[in-house]
């Protein structure tokens, strides 16, 4: 079995340092009412397809709504050679401290 390695909101550095990519598995509905400013949005069941739109030089901070398929996601990653982080909590927990989020409206992303 693959470790997946797990990290909570408050230890995520605010802002993120460079050399993390962050991953958002979660699907396109949930992706449009918010995300990490500049995160890679590729729902979990694409991510196989995928893998060549990653960035294999950096550490990936994968996540979705509550950390189940973003663990998932991460397992998988790592199996792939990814240096993959999953998010405990998700998108959720992101929210609930207060991180900085965008969402699209319309032509361009707006804060939240």
């Amino acid at each position: 079995m693959i470790e997946v390695p797990t990290i909570e909101v408050p230890q995520v550095p605010d802002p993120l340092p460079p050399g993390v990519t962050v991953l958002d598995v979660r699907e396109p509905v949930e992706w449009h009412h918010g995300h990490i400013e500049g995160a890679v949005h590729v729902p979990l069941t694409q991510v196989p397809d995928r893998l060549e739109e990653l960035p294999r030089d950096q550490q990936l901070l994968v996540v979705c709504k509550v950390g189940g398929r973003s663990s998932q996601a991460t397992a998988f990653l790592r199996e792939k050679g990814f240096e993959a982080v999953n998010l405990a909590g998700g998108m959720l927990d992101w929210a609930g401290a207060g991180r900085a989020m965008v969402a699209e409206t319309g032509d361009a992303p707006a804060v939240v």
